[in-house]
């Protein structure tokens, strides 16, 4: 723009936010007790303000106007008028530039000063007082963009649960050290779409990534003035802008291709979204979009004293989803990923949150059924982080039909297990078969996600080899990350040049991942823990920008091996579609026969009874999936078949004698895993039913019944 704008129509009340229609840029944004709105067009650079245009169309509090003069690539904010009253939720304060709740691109970050703050800093009153400082200099800028992109022909994957396997990664920390990744597109979009990435990816045999979060979030200026960043980024400011830092070109479109080639592999994307909270803060948080647009329509505010913040996520504030502006603004994000940016679904965190209506959590509250009868979201893959940190947040296997949840009782009941705390046979069981004790109403197994470890908590080398949490590197203390790991460090805290201690924790590794395949439910990795990555102890490397969260591609031997045996039992699992039902099992008689689909053995080859099942020190079982019981079909409508399948698991330091089944003397059991190997491979592969398998202590086996010709 090198003249100023002079004309400006009144504008539409939506689409809210700059929206480009090939003429001209029309603006809309929501403030209910606004008293005045202000359009602040800004220099390319971001640092003069050139032009300030006022609003002044309002319809149903939405305040707008057209710019039939404005072109694409416009740097813009907002400020907003009104009462400065905290006491009574109002924190208006026209000398800070707002971010747009709706801006399509923002640029750069902020530069953390007093003049970010609504208020005083250093004031007696606090937040009390009123802060006549300009922000606009240190200040992100919303950018005008044109949303045009040659999509051709993709089209979404469309992985059908049962068959999904997810990963979880960073898109930074994924390729930051990749060799093969040039290294101008390390740590960036760019760099996950190239072929060494994605060979990985494909290698490794994943259907699904799972992004964390890659809207626009906020480095805590806590964080900045110790040198480091929020490097997990549950610190949102821009729920439809893909954070400019992981952008090796600066344009949105790098994110649209790199959707575009991974569902050209036949991967999907689904994206770990924060719509629970800002990056705002408490009280005496900054002033830097929602807060200073109206603060009283987008949060939670106390009933009694609504200076203060209702806060169920521990991060200071909570979204008002009992706000139609509040809901709004998350159906139009996640529509626009959809539909704008092809993402194939959404995994929400702290789920419970945007299930509260007053304070009780709501599983059917109005998120969830806006979401039901959505006609684009309610195809999308949606899982929840079923929890949050207020008093009823915990509400795991509660969530509405069409939702999955990350089952953290899965990974606390298989970790515990492993290293061989008492009691555990009938929890391992649930969680083997898919959880029905959580999720029976579904009637469909992939209600749960299941998990062993997860971008929160130890990686699965860290969870073999310390037995508490080493967060010393985020300089506060040690007082982040859960202190229930449920983790064993095999007889030496930290890493040892012991042989023994390291191979029963490669074995250990091994026995995790293996269980996690051969389950019911689906499947998530976190990125790394193919490949044995630590992050040296630290269990709450949420602020680690740097190796203790990148992934390392120098493999050692040992690391090679582990990515091996993932890769095998990936494929193993998708092999055999008896771990994949969508059905529960019903450990009963198949239609009239006399044999069940699912048996529970001990180790002479009995069935287990229930004085067996209370046995507090037993740590073995054998599990008989029978193929006969799939009375299921693929997407096309043909019949799955498979062969029994035999899983024998010991948990316990000794050896222990299974006696293999015997239904049928022309037929024999033949290993396809076990997992005292480094690779999985057996000494011997073929038994004769009826004949006794030495499972070792600490490991798990997979069988397979064939015909003797």
């Amino acid at each position: 723009m090198t003249k100023p704008i002079s004309a400006v129509w009144p504008g539409r009340p939506y689409p809210r936010g700059a929206h480009w229609d090939g003429e001209g840029v029309n603006f809309a944004i929501f403030s209910q007790h606004a008293e005045k709105v202000e359009l602040c067009l800004f220099d390319p650079k971001g640092k003069n303000e050139v032009q300030r245009i006022e609003l002044r169309e309002r319809s149903d509090f939405v305040w707008h106007c057209y710019l039939p003069e404005l072109r694409p690539g416009m740097l813009y904010g907002f400020r907003v008028h009104g009462p400065y009253r905290p006491q009574e939720g109002h924190r208006f304060n026209p000398h800070k530039l707002l971010i747009d709740p709706y801006a399509k691109d923002i640029v750069g970050t902020p530069v953390w000063s007093n003049s970010l703050f609504g208020y005083s800093i250093g004031s007696k009153n606090e937040d009390l007082s009123f802060s006549r400082s300009d922000n606009a200099r240190g200040m992100p800028k919303c950018r005008v963009i044109d949303q045009a992109f040659i999509w051709g022909k993709d089209q979404p994957p469309d992985i059908q649960w049962q068959d999904m396997v997810i990963y979880e990664l960073h898109v930074k920390g994924f390729t930051m050290q990749h060799p093969e990744v040039p290294a101008k597109f390390r740590g960036t979009y760019a760099g996950l779409a190239m072929e060494p990435a994605i060979e990985h990816l494909k290698h490794l045999g994943v259907t699904t990534v799972e992004l964390m979060p890659i809207h626009t979030f906020i480095d805590e200026h806590h964080l900045v003035e110790r040198g480091m960043r929020n490097y997990w980024g549950y610190n949102s400011i821009g729920f439809m802008a893909p954070d400019s830092r992981y952008s090796a070109s600066g344009d949105i479109s790098e994110f649209k291709t790199m959707v575009k080639t991974l569902h050209k592999a036949g991967i999907e994307v689904i994206l770990d979204v924060v719509y629970n909270h800002t990056a705002e803060g408490n009280h005496l948080g900054p002033t830097l979009s929602f807060r200073g647009i109206d603060n009283a329509s987008y949060y939670r505010l106390m009933a009694d004293n609504p200076r203060y913040y209702m806060d169920y996520t521990g991060c200071g504030n909570t979204m008002d989803m009992q706000q139609s502006c509040v809901l709004q603004l998350i159906m139009d994000s996640l529509r626009y990923w959809v539909l704008e940016m092809h993402v194939d679904g959404f995994r929400f965190d702290l789920a419970s949150a945007l299930a509260r209506e007053l304070h009780e959590v709501n599983q059917l509250g109005t998120f969830f059924n806006i979401i039901r009868q959505d006609p684009v979201l309610s195809t999308i893959k949606l899982i929840a982080e079923p929890w949050d940190l207020g008093e009823g947040g915990y509400q795991v296997g509660n969530f509405p039909l069409g939702w999955s949840e990350w089952n953290d009782k899965y990974r606390d009941n298989i970790r515990a297990f492993w290293k061989s705390d008492d009691g555990l046979l009938g929890e391992m069981a649930q969680r083997l078969t898919g959880s029905s004790d959580l999720y029976q109403l579904s009637e469909r197994t992939h209600g749960s996600i299941n998990f062993i470890s997860a971008h929160d908590g130890f990686t699965l080398h860290d969870l073999v080899t310390y037995d508490t949490k080493h967060n010393d590197a985020n300089q506060e203390h040690n007082p982040g990350g859960n202190d229930n790991n449920h983790s064993w460090n095999c007889g030496v805290e930290g890493e040892t040049n012991d042989p023994v201690i390291n191979a029963l924790r490669a074995r250990q590794k091994r026995n995790l991942l293996a269980t996690l395949m051969f389950s019911q439910g689906v499947p998530m990795v976190v990125a790394g823990d193919e490949m044995g990555r630590t992050q040296q102890g630290n269990n709450n490397a949420y602020c680690q920008d740097n190796a203790i969260s990148w992934l390392s591609w120098e493999l050692k031997q040992q690391d090679l091996d582990l990515l091996e045996f993932t890769q095998r039992i990936i494929s193993l699992r998708k092999e055999h579609p008896l771990f994949r039902r969508r059905y529960f099992f019903q450990g009963r008689p198949i239609r009239g026969s006399e044999v069940k689909d699912i048996l529970w053995l001990k180790p002479d080859g009995s069935e287990m009874s229930d004085v067996d099942w209370n046995q507090p020190f037993s740590r073995c079982l054998g599990l008989h999936l029978v193929g006969d019981s799939l009375f299921e079909t693929d997407e096309r409508g043909r019949r799955l078949i498979d062969n029994n399948l035999l899983l024998l698991i010991n948990a316990d330091h000794e050896d222990i004698v299974f006696t293999l089944p015997e239904f049928d003397e022309h037929s024999y059991w033949n290993v396809l895993l076990d997992t005292f190997d480094s690779t999985g491979t057996p000494e011997t592969s073929r038994y004769q039913v009826g004949q006794n398998y030495a499972v070792h202590g600490r490991s798990l086996v997979l069988l397979k019944q064939g015909k003797s010709q």
